[in-house]
């Protein structure tokens, strides 16, 4: 399994970033951007995106890996 991607707000920008790099992988204008590029390294990587909102807390997380007991959506 891969590294978790994180969506995080830096210097007004959205960036992806995996877990325990401090450079980020994808820098966007949106935070529904960054999500997008997120979900495709997280799909390839078979990890998990986190989404952090504007104060930098956990809003959100999706499993794109082989999750044993996936958690049950509750989006939809």
């Amino acid at each position: 399994m891969g590294k978790n991607q994180h969506v995080v707000p830096r210097a007004g920008q959205w960036v992806v970033v995996g877990a325990g790099n401090s450079r980020a992988s994808s820098i966007q204008p949106t935070q529904q951007r960054a999500i997008r590029d997120a979900t495709r390294i997280a799909r390839h990587e078979k990890s998990d995106v986190v989404i952090h909102g504007r104060d930098n807390k956990i809003r959100d997380r999706d499993s794109y890996g082989n999750d044993p007991c996936p958690p049950r959506d509750r989006k939809h």
